[in-house]
């Protein structure tokens, strides 16, 4: 069978067997992996054998999915474990030759106006159910940044957008524009962080109608407004410009066009932060199977992609960091979430849609903990004079905020 000789090449550590649906058991066993144990997968549907072949990282979840590919032996974290740990060992021995996936890619992300709408509404315009029974209140749905071990994920939220906060440098009365604002989280606290005016911009009608709500319940929606619009199409100058998870749906052939518009509505000493999703191994594709079941256009990019565009931009780079874990906690915080109230989902939705869910939020994990995703915060200026030339006004305002917001939560 030829899926078992594709999978006596990739499972060459740790304990893996395969009952395919002919009953019939495929043993791939090598040195063992500390905290994996043996993982028995079962298939229910012969065309499984010749698909599976053909386009595993598509056709794994899609059988997860529908049920025809169940975890007879260990949990499906145990699965995804064990082959995210061979693919990448596989993966650094066999490097990508064929430049093909360089041309499949562009059209891939291609991202117009119209089309990048439709991308955002099918994962974010989904039921404001879903994203309540995982996410934290204030509903981060991006990379949380746990300062110390010992963090909740509400914890690490506040400190994450604490974080970006100082590195924004701050003033009263300051204009920021957010672009990719979500549910307004950010916006809302960066306005209560320094008295400044936020405008939010989301493609999603979903996400606006919840962000307008809470900015009107808060109180702040005279400095606090958001609307449904583009950045390509959004007019005026801002004092600071802050994306935080939205980068990953622009889409390669869209970067300097990006960075330009930041750059065109930057003030003269403005600052800019993008907060996004992207991989050390240099440039690739998305898997087959997020591109098309969560995050259609998406794709999440080598910093040898991303700094071209700022040079070409004609912004300085003025701090770069790299968070590497932090998202693999975060997401293990959203899985257990999620298991807690998977009834309560499936009756939003359906089985199947849990598993795809499952599927998504584990294998993401996995990715990060495993493979070459990690998330990375790019600081601009317009002029090299706006930041500071030392690091530390960073870390004595996030320590200012934590003590303000500390003081907030005990006078609360």
């Amino acid at each position: 069978m030829l899926l078992s000789v594709l999978l006596a090449r990739l499972f060459r550590h740790g304990d893996f067997t395969l009952i395919d649906a002919n009953g019939k058991a495929h043993r791939f066993a090598g040195p063992k992996i500390p905290g994996i144990p043996p993982v028995t997968v079962r298939l229910h549907d012969r065309s499984l054998h010749r698909r599976l072949a053909i386009n595993p990282r598509l056709v794994a979840g899609e059988a997860y999915m529908d049920g025809t590919l169940t975890v007879e032996q260990g949990t499906l974290r145990d699965f995804l474990e064990l082959a995210t740990r061979n693919i990448e060992k596989y993966d650094e021995a066999h490097p990508r030759r064929a430049p093909i996936w360089r041309l499949a890619r562009l059209f891939q992300q291609y991202n117009p106006v119209g089309r990048a709408q439709s991308n955002v509404a099918h994962h974010y315009d989904l039921s404001d159910g879903l994203y309540d029974r995982f996410l934290d209140p204030d509903r981060q749905y991006s990379c949380a940044y746990f300062a110390r071990p010992d963090m909740t994920l509400e914890e690490a939220q506040e400190a994450k957008k604490r974080h970006i906060a100082a590195k924004l440098l701050l003033e009263p009365g300051q204009r920021v524009l957010d672009i990719g604002s979500g549910w307004g989280g950010l916006a809302l606290s960066l306005a209560r962080y320094a008295d400044v005016d936020v405008l939010g911009i989301t493609l999603s009608k979903e996400q606006l109608a919840v962000a307008r709500s809470r900015a009107e319940k808060a109180g702040l929606a005279d400095r606090v407004k958001f609307e449904l619009v583009d950045f390509r199409r959004v007019q005026g100058r801002f004092d600071r410009i802050v994306s935080v998870g939205m980068f990953e749906h622009v889409g390669i052939g869209h970067y300097r066009q990006f960075f330009s518009r930041i750059r065109d509505m930057l003030a003269p000493r403005g600052v800019a932060l993008v907060h996004a999703i992207g991989r050390m191994d240099g440039p690739g594709t998305t898997n087959a199977w997020v591109r098309k079941y969560i995050f259609p256009g998406g794709y999440c990019p080598a910093l040898s992609e991303v700094l071209p565009a700022v040079e070409r931009a004609r912004l300085w780079t003025t701090d770069v960091e790299i968070l590497r874990l932090h998202y693999a906690r975060t997401l293990t915080e959203w899985h257990k979430r999620f298991q807690a109230r998977r009834d309560e989902i499936r009756r939003l939705y359906d089985e199947r849609f849990c598993r795809m869910w499952e599927f998504y939020l584990l294998g993401a994990e996995m990715a990060f903990r495993n493979q070459s995703q990690m998330v990375f915060q790019i600081q601009m200026a317009a002029d090299q004079t706006a930041v500071p030339l030392t690091r530390d006004y960073m870390f004595d305002d996030e320590r200012r905020l934590m003590r303000r917001t500390d003081q907030a939560g005990a006078e609360a």
